[in-house]
């Protein structure tokens, strides 16, 4: 199926080929630009449409691809890569952004950089099957950078440093980007917006000063939306985060402290836990300083969040169950008792 004004937006033969095996008839195809409770603004064959979300369809992110029949949602399309987190007010996941290949992190230059964020969200693009970059914004207040310093302290990650009202660094981010669906994660205030208008070359995304005290923003972006890139791919901006919670598989901590995994493949024990096992060369790195030791401790403490995130999920999962078979249990005995 040729839908060629969707191809900016990611449209591809894989996605024909996905569409033609679940679309219901007389539908078309769509890309999801923002979601507004229960509808969504999709780009389809045709421009920009609304349409409603139908229950049987499931939960939708920005970046899905769906089929559209008479303005309602009917289908979705298996996604490439879901990035989530843990809600905020409750102990289940929040799905953020699909089909996420480059997973942006912003963190502002006019305020500390805080390692804790930065892995966190890392280990966030990790789990979706994206790629983590760290951009650090607002480099005119903060020319004296030591970039190499920040890539040292955070092996495997690519740092970006770019002045978005000064041009800097954005050809290199451009390059990065380019062909992508790219997504950015950040706190308030953090120059997201003002990265997003960059990239896109006009005002698309609201944006604010921030508090002189704290370098705090207001939440300028209100909801997660996409944006087309005129040198290919797209962006979706993001509300600020104010926590990261992780909602992860804790093999993404792995991938997000790749050193730290690297040493361990030298401990004696392959399922060696680095807490006191003997022959532990994670240990051993850690007390010789190959391995800081502040990021040792940071990796055990989200390996340890992850574990319980999935064994909460784990839980929240049998106990959804358990409910679903409770109900199909009294229907039951409701029929038994009118025969």
């Amino acid at each position: 199926m040729s839908f060629p004004s969707l191809i900016p937006y990611g449209w591809s033969d894989r996605w024909s080929a996905l569409f033609a095996d679940v679309a219901t008839p007389g539908a078309v195809p769509a890309r999801v630009l923002r979601h507004d409770s229960v509808s969504v603004a999709a780009a389809g064959p045709e421009g920009t449409i609304t349409a409603v979300l139908s229950s049987p369809v499931g939960s939708i992110a920005v970046g899905d691809w769906v089929g559209v029949t008479d303005e309602v949602v009917t289908s979705l399309l298996p996604r490439t890569s879901l990035l989530r987190r843990r809600a905020a007010l409750a102990d289940e996941e929040q799905p953020l952004a699909a089909n996420v290949d480059l997973v942006l992190l912003v963190c502002g230059l006019d305020r500390p950089l805080k390692a804790g964020r930065i892995h966190r969200a890392s280990a966030l693009a990790w789990d979706a099957g994206a790629r983590p970059l760290l951009v650090l914004s607002k480099a005119d207040l903060a020319p004296t950078t030591d970039v190499s310093r920040v890539e040292a302290e955070n092996p495997g990650l690519d740092v970006v440093m770019v002045s978005s009202r000064h041009g800097d660094g954005l050809e290199r981010l451009r390059e990065a980007t380019k062909d992508l669906t790219v997504v950015l994660l950040g706190e308030s205030g953090a120059g997201k917006s003002t990265l997003v208008n960059a990239l896109v070359g006009n005002d698309v995304s609201a944006t604010g000063a921030v508090r002189e005290g704290d370098s705090k923003g207001r939440h300028t972006t209100t909801a997660r939306e996409l944006h087309l890139v005129p040198s290919g791919g797209v962006l979706i901006d993001t509300p600020g985060l104010r926590a990261v919670g992780l909602w992860v598989d804790p093999d993404s901590i792995n991938a997000t402290f790749a050193d730290v995994l690297e040493t361990s493949e030298q401990c004696r024990f392959r399922d060696c836990r680095h807490d006191g096992e003997p022959g532990c060369a994670v240990a051993d790195a850690v007390a010789n300083g190959t391995v800081p030791n502040e990021r040792f401790q940071a990796f055990l403490a989200l390996r340890r969040e992850a574990e319980s995130a999935e064994l909460r999920a784990n839980e929240a999962a049998r106990r959804r169950q358990d409910r679903k078979f409770g109900r199909v249990a009294k229907d039951a005995q409701k029929r038994k008792g009118r025969q």
